[in-house]
């Protein structure tokens, strides 16, 4: 068990921001903006920061994805080869993250925050109005097997906007109705999380009882985001949360840079 002193009101802002995390992600994605930049600023090595953010976020992947899955907007064994390449590309990811020292790490998340918030803000990603999966043909595994492994690498390596990434690509790919591209982005995010995080168990970059706190209210967020998807569009949500990452995020480069 990893020792970490934090005062009760710093657990109270990680709790909230948790909470809040768990609601947007839900909805528009893009959660861990929101949670790590909040970890790096109450004390955490950059190392622990990402760590402890895997444990709790599989929490809050875990309740939407499933809740998308009850409702028959998620089919596992149509999208098995992004689940596989976003598995590995999870484990390489998180491989490399422990050769990167805390140093560099310090430098580095602060930025690649900020540009995920900047592009989260500005994009503009069109949905396709049908409820219908993709046809099935050789073009469709090659995308799902590229798409799987880049996002999946991503998001063992840092993690903050990876399921904005999935919405947004899956726009791309696929040209899915929202709730149907919300699935599938939940669930891929919720794999990423679980493979990310055994790696990160393994390597002892992770406090348990701060992810498993912020774990709990992350699901609470969830579960209330996921069932709100339908009624609360991103459109007021997403400008407010990219606001507040801006500012968290121009904080770090000041305490690091300065």
């Amino acid at each position: 068990m990893i020792e970490l002193a934090l005062e009760p009101t710093t657990w109270l802002v990680l709790c909230s921001a948790a909470l809040a995390a768990g609601f947007i992600d839900a909805v528009a994605g893009g959660g861990g903006m929101l949670t790590v930049p909040a970890l790096l600023t109450a004390g955490l090595p950059p190392h622990l920061a990402l760590g402890t953010n895997k444990l709790a976020a599989s929490f809050g992947s875990l309740t939407a994805s499933f809740t998308y899955y009850k409702k028959k907007l998620f089919n596992p064994r149509f999208w098995l080869v992004s689940a596989c390449a976003t598995a590995l590309g999870a484990i390489l990811g998180t491989l490399i993250v422990d050769f990167l020292t805390q140093e560099f790490l310090n430098l580095l998340l602060p930025i690649v925050i900020i540009v995920v918030a900047i592009y989260s803000l500005f994009n503009k990603s069109q949905f396709a109005e049908n409820m219908q999966l993709p046809s099935q043909n050789s073009q469709l595994k090659v995308k799902q097997s590229w798409q799987g492994l880049i996002l999946g690498f991503y998001d063992g390596v840092a993690g903050p906007g990876a399921g904005t990434f999935w919405t947004a690509s899956n726009s791309f790919l696929y040209k899915m109705g929202i709730l149907l591209n919300c699935g599938l982005a939940r669930s891929m995010n919720f794999i990423s999380n679980v493979i990310s995080l055994a790696t990160f168990v393994a390597l002892g970059h992770v406090h348990f009882m701060l992810g498993l706190t912020m774990g709990a209210f992350i699901m609470l967020g969830a579960w209330i985001g996921a069932h709100s998807a339908i009624k609360f569009g991103s459109k007021l949500i997403k400008p407010v949360f990219n606001t507040v990452v801006i500012v968290l995020a121009i904080k770090l480069i000041l305490d690091v840079y300065a």
